[in-house]
C-alpha cells in the first residue's frame, strides 16, 4: 500500500508536465504535444501494476468492525454535525462554529470524546443544547449524507453498483 501511495507522486509528476506543455500551446495541434506520449503510457502502466497490487491486497483483507468504528469516533470528526445540530436549533452558522470550536478545545485538553462530554458541560457553551445533542453519532453523521455521492449507506450501495455495471460494460465481465 506504501508503495502504491507513493507512485501518486510519479503520475502527478506526468500530468504537471503535461499541463505545462499544455498551457504553452497556441490554439491547436502543435508538435510539443509529441511530448504528451511518454508520461501517459508511464501512468498508465502504473495504474495498471497498481491496480494489480490492490487487487491481491484486497482479496484477502478483512476488516476489524470495532477497530473501525473505534478509529472513526477518534478525534473531532462529528464537530460539523454539531455545528448543524446548532443551526438547526436556529443560531447562524458562524457563531454554531465559534461555539464547537470552544468546545472541541475543550475536549481536546479533557482528552475525551463528543459523546464524553455531559449535557451540563454542553450546556455551559450553550443553551439551546438538549438531549437529542447525544443523538449524533459517526453511524448519524455518515446516514445523514443521503445525497448523491453522499456517505449514507444507499448511496455506497448505488454508487457501488453504477461502477459494477460500468466495469461490466467495459470488460464485458
Amino acid at each position: 500500500a506504501e508503495i502504491s501511495r507513493g507512485k501518486t507522486g510519479r503520475v502527478y509528476g506526468n500530468l504537471i508536465s503535461l499541463l505545462t506543455v499544455m498551457k504553452g500551446l497556441p490554439l491547436t495541434y502543435n508538435r510539443d504535444l509529441q511530448e504528451d506520449k511518454e508520461g501517459f503510457f508511464d501512468s498508465y502502466d502504473t495504474l495498471i501494476a497498481t491496480l494489480e497490487v490492490f487487487e491481491g491486497m484486497l482479496t484477502g483483507m478483512s476488516v476489524n468492525i470495532d477497530l473501525a468504528r473505534r478509529s472513526a469516533e477518534g478525534g473531532m470528526v462529528l464537530a460539523t454535525d454539531i455545528a448543524d445540530y446548532l443551526v438547526s436549533k436556529g443560531l447562524p452558522f458562524r457563531e454554531a462554529h465559534a461555539i464547537v470550536s470552544r468546545i472541541s478545545d475543550y475536549a481536546l485538553k479533557q482528552r475525551r470524546l463528543f459523546s464524553e462530554l455531559t449535557l451540563s458541560e454542553y450546556l455551559d457553551f450553550c443553551e439551546l443544547f438538549e438531549e437529542d445533542v447525544f443523538d449524533i453519532t459517526v453511524e448519524s453523521s455518515v446516514g445523514s449524507k443521503d445525497v448523491l455521492g453522499g456517505t449514507a449507506p444507499g448511496q455506497v450501495l448505488s454508487a457501488l453498483k453504477e461502477a459494477r455495471s460500468r466495469l461490466e460494460a467495459h470488460c464485458g465481465a
